[in-house]
C-alpha cells in the first residue's frame, strides 16, 4: 500500500517535532519546511534526522517561509503531500505586541498563503489542510470555552490567528478545500521553548537548585490556563485529518490552573519547599530564606488574558480523544528532562 504524504510547517517547534515522530509510526513520508538560519535549529527531530541519500528514508527537511508565496507554492507542487499540517507561527504572544506586522504576516497571511496555493495548483481533491489555531483566540470570553464560544482577541498574535482560523474557514467553504481549524489549548512538554513560561519555570528552579541562577523574574501569577501535554495534543490534530469531511474542534483538557499553581507543582517535584510572601508586585517567593521568585512589571502584557479553560465535549465524541497526560504527569516530564540536561 502506498505510503501517504505529509508536509509539515513548524516542523522544528515543539508540536511539529512531536507530529512528526508520531506520524513516521503511522509509516508516513514526512516532509518538513524550516527557515534558513545561522545557527542550527532542529535539535528537536535530529532524532529523527537521516542522510537523505539513502534510500529507505522517510524524514526530509526544505527550506522555506511562511512569509514567502514563491516558495510555498514550488514546495507544495514538489512534495505533492496528502496531508498539511500549518504549525508554524509567530507563536510568543508578549512578542507579538513588538513584533505585531512580522506576527500578522507569518501567522495569518501564511495561512492564506498555503490554502491558495492549493488552490492555484487545483490540489483540493488530494490535500487535506489543518490549519493550528489557538486559545488565545477567546481572550476575554468566559471560560469554559468551545467551538462556539465567541472571540474576544487580546493580542496582535490572537487576532492574526482568528485571519488564520476564518480564512481557512473561507477557502473550505467557497473552493471546496478539506481544511480543518484545531483551536488548541496551552500544551507543553520538554520540547517547549524557553522563553514560555512553563519551561520557564522549570528551567529557572531546576537552575536555583543546583546553584546557576539566583533569582526568577515571572509576570502575572494569577493568569488561569488550561494546561496540557502536546504529546497528547499532536493525536487530535491526526485525528481530525482522518475524517470524511472536515471540521473545527477545540482541544484541551477541561480544567484550569494559575501560573503559582504551575510553579507550586514544579517547586514540589524539586522537592523544593517554597513559602509565598506579600501581595501584588511585591508578591516573592522564598527557598532556604532566599528571595528566589520575583514579580517583574515588564512581563505584564498590556491587555491580558486572565482566564481560559476549554470543553474538549465535541472532540470526545466525534474524534474519539481525550487527553491521557495529567498536569502533574506533564511536570514531572519537563522536570525529568530538564534536570538530565
Amino acid at each position: 500500500m502506498k505510503k501517504k504524504v505529509a508536509l509539515i510547517y513548524g516542523i522544528t517547534g515543539q508540536d511539529g517535532a512531536y507530529l512528526a515522530k508520531f506520524l513516521l509510526k503511522k509509516n508516513y513520508v514526512v516532509h518538513g519546511i524550516k527557515r534558513k538560519s545561522s545557527s542550527i535549529n532542529t535539535f528537536r527531530v535530529d532524532d529523527i534526522y537521516k542522510d537523505p541519500h539513502l534510500k529507505k528514508n522517510n524524514f526530509f527537511l526544505h527550506y522555506g517561509d511562511l512569509t514567502d508565496s514563491l516558495t510555498v507554492l514550488k514546495n507544495i507542487k514538489a512534495i505533492l503531500p496528502d496531508e498539511i499540517y500549518n504549525l508554524a507561527a509567530q507563536s510568543h504572544v508578549g512578542v507579538s505586541f513588538q513584533l505585531p506586522e512580522y506576527t500578522a504576516q507569518v501567522d495569518a497571511l501564511g495561512t492564506l498563503r498555503i490554502l491558495d496555493s492549493i488552490k492555484t495548483l487545483n490540489l483540493k481533491k488530494k490535500i487535506k489542510y489543518y490549519q493550528a489555531g489557538s486559545s488565545e483566540m477567546f481572550g476575554s470570553s468566559k471560560p469554559p470555552q468551545n467551538e462556539k464560544t465567541f472571540f474576544y482577541p487580546r493580542s496582535p498574535y490572537a487576532i492574526a490567528k482568528i485571519y488564520a482560523h476564518w480564512i481557512t474557514i473561507n477557502y473550505r467553504e467557497a473552493h471546496g478545500i478539506f481544511a480543518c481549524n484545531g483551536i488548541l489549548f496551552n500544551h507543553e512538554s520538554p520540547m517547549r521553548g524557553e522563553t514560555f513560561v512553563t519551561k520557564k519555570i522549570v528551567k529557572g528552579l531546576c537552575d536555583i537548585k543546583k546553584k546557576k541562577l539566583n533569582k526568577l523574574y515571572l509576570g502575572n501569577l494569577y493568569a488561569k490556563r488550561d494546561w496540557g501535554h502536546a504529546k497528547d495534543y499532536v493525536r487530535a490534530i491526526w485525528k481530525m485529518l482522518q475524517l470524511k469531511k472536515p471540521k473545527d474542534y477545540v482541544i484541551a483538557t477541561g480544567k484550569q490552573h494559575t501560573v503559582k499553581y504551575f510553579v507550586n507543582l514544579v517547586a514540589k517535584e524539586l522537592h523544593m519547599k517554597i513559602i509565598w510572601k506579600e501581595k501584588g508586585v511585591n508578591e516573592i517567593a522564598v527557598w532556604k530564606n532566599k528571595k528566589i521568585i520575583h514579580i517583574d512589571p515588564k512581563y505584564f502584557r498590556p491587555t491580558e488574558v486572565d482566564a481560559l479553560q476549554g470543553d474538549y465535549s465535541l472532540a470526545k465524541k466525534e474524534l474519539g480523544w481525550k487527553p491521557m497526560i495529567s498536569i502533574r504527569e506533564l511536570v514531572k516530564d519537563m522536570v525529568k528532562e530538564e534536570l538530565k540536561n
